[in-house]
This record gives structure tokens, sequence and C-alpha cells, in this order.
């Protein structure tokens, strides 16, 4: 039996598919593999070690250490999104609106995970809305996180202009609403990205599901990119209350200054945060989801 190391560039229920080493000697680069018994802890972008079962199918003996792990989870169970990931990408849009919510709770999971992240405001060519869309992302901008405006549509040309330097020598995930123009910039980057996903989805047999499963593109400059489905909620729910006030960035100047060693800024007496959300050097809108993350993460069941 041949063993082998591969990359996994899409999953879809316990089915994986994996692009094997380039300096092994097996014909197909693309293997089709399964976990051994029930295991579904396999993310889109583990290194894994592979034993050959036949010529283009392998099971996933052992996934190597990662780097990063980017999950989202509610109080029941835990989704994977992706792993080895340096780069987090939120799309939003001029319109349909977008969710405050969704880009708060995915910087926090980008900062807990040690991954960067980046807001694309998309459809710039939208006018009307573009003044008010910037008024919603400066809380977030004066946070540090860069903000690249695209029109994917009407500038394709300038929107990979922009973003292709920022992808380079990284492992990016893009991620963000229905609606957002997520697949549309997907398609800008990488123009063959209908092909591979038709391929794709022919491997792992989803027969027409082809937005439901996650999957890595390799890009030029040893750059990857990964494209996830759209989603409405990000559960952060396996955050702990230490890595959730560490996870907010605009408290590290406070932390350690409050009155209690144990405090937990929500109703203490003599609480720095607290004090700083009063000054307004912390936006009540953040300080408001660090409390519900924090209520959250007491819910846990798994």
């Amino acid at each position: 039996m041949s063993h082998l190391t591969g990359t996994i560039i899409a999953a879809h229920g316990r089915h994986y598919l994996a692009h094997a080493d380039i300096n092994s000697d097996v014909d197909n680069v693309l293997l089709q593999c399964v976990t051994r018994g029930k295991k579904t802890n396999v993310a889109v972008g583990d290194i894994v070690k592979l034993q050959l079962t036949s010529p283009n199918q392998g099971v996933i003996e052992t996934i190597t250490e990662r780097k990063t792990l980017l999950y989202r989870s509610d109080q029941y169970k835990s989704k994977l999104l992706a792993a080895n990931l340096t780069q987090l990408f939120i799309v939003v849009a001029t319109e349909p609106g977008f969710a405050d919510d969704l880009i708060s709770r995915s910087l926090v999971a980008a900062d807990a995970a040690g991954i960067t992240a980046h807001i694309i405001l998309n459809k710039t060519d939208v006018v009307a809305s573009l003044e008010k869309t910037r008024e919603r992302l400066r809380p977030y901008a004066a946070l540090g996180y860069p903000i690249h405006e695209v029109s994917a549509r009407a500038q394709p040309e300038a929107a990979v202009a922009t973003l292709m330097p920022l992808l380079a020598r990284q492992s990016s995930i893009l991620i963000g609403q229905s609606g957002m123009g997520k697949s549309s910039l997907i398609n800008l980057l990488i123009p063959d990205a209908d092909i591979a996903v038709r391929e794709i989805s022919a491997a792992l047999d989803t027969g027409k599901h082809t937005t439901t499963f996650t999957r890595l593109y390799t890009l030029e400059n040893n750059a990857s990119i990964i494209d996830s489905p759209g989603f409405q909620e990000f559960g952060l729910y396996h955050l702990s209350e230490g890595m959730l006030e560490r996870a907010f960035r605009e408290f590290e100047p406070y932390l350690g200054g409050c009155k209690f060693y144990n405090c937990r800024h929500l109703i203490e007496p003599s609480c720095a945060v607290l004090e700083a959300v009063k000054s307004g050097k912390i936006t009540p809108m953040r300080h408001e989801l660090y409390g519900q993350l924090l209520h959250e993460s007491a819910q846990t069941l798994y």
C-alpha cells in the first residue's frame, strides 16, 4: 500500500478530495478520500498523510499539525471552515444590506485564531448607497481592519489589480452572506473556477449541490484561496472568556487595569473596559457583542 501526503481541497459530508503532493509517484493528482470510522475532523486546507486504497482513492491516516484553524460553533456542534489560513476576507456590498453581527463575529473569530482579517466592499458602482455603506464600515477601519473597495461587475480589471497583490504568498478564505458578490470575485480571481467546481463536484459526487461545499484553489505566487458557502450566522460558542477578551483588539490596552483580577467587563465596578466604553474609546456595539458571546460560551453543551 502506498503512503503519500496531500492537501485537502474540498469537503462534502464525510467525503474529501485531496491534491496529492507533487513529488509523489501517483498518476492521479486528485484523490477521493475518506476518514477511518466516522471521524469528520478534517478541514479544507489540511495537509494529510494518506494510504492509497486504489489508483484514485485513499484513506486519511493522520492530519499534520495545523498552523491555524477557523471554525464556527453553536451549542451542539462545531463546523470546521478551513485550516492553515493566514488571511480572512469578509465580502460585503453596498446592496443588499449586510449584517454587522456577521462581520463582527468573523473578525473576532479571525483574531482569536491568529488570522489577519480584511474587509472587501464590493459593488462600489452602486453610488447611491456607497457613502452610507462606508459610514457603516468606519468603526472597523478605526480598529485597524483594512477595507478594500472594488466593483467586480463594473470594474473587473481594477478589482483584480486591488486583490491579487494581497493574495500573493498567502492562504486566504473568502466568506460572506449570499448576494454580496463573492462568487463574482472568485470567478475574477480564478478564471477556471467553474470548471474546477464541476470537476470537484463530479469527484465528490455532490450532484447539483456545487455551492454547498468549501473548496481550495491554487493561484500563482505561491498562494491559495478558499471559497466557502454563504452563511448568515457565525457562532463562536467555542471561545472561552479569556479567548474572547483577547479577541477584541480594542480591549487590549485596558486588560489588567480593572479593580478585580477576574473581571468579566460586564457590570463590575472600577472596570477599565467599561470606563473605555463610557468614554467612547470602545464602541457600544462591540461591547454588546462581547457580552452576547460571553453568554453563548456559557451555553455550550458539547
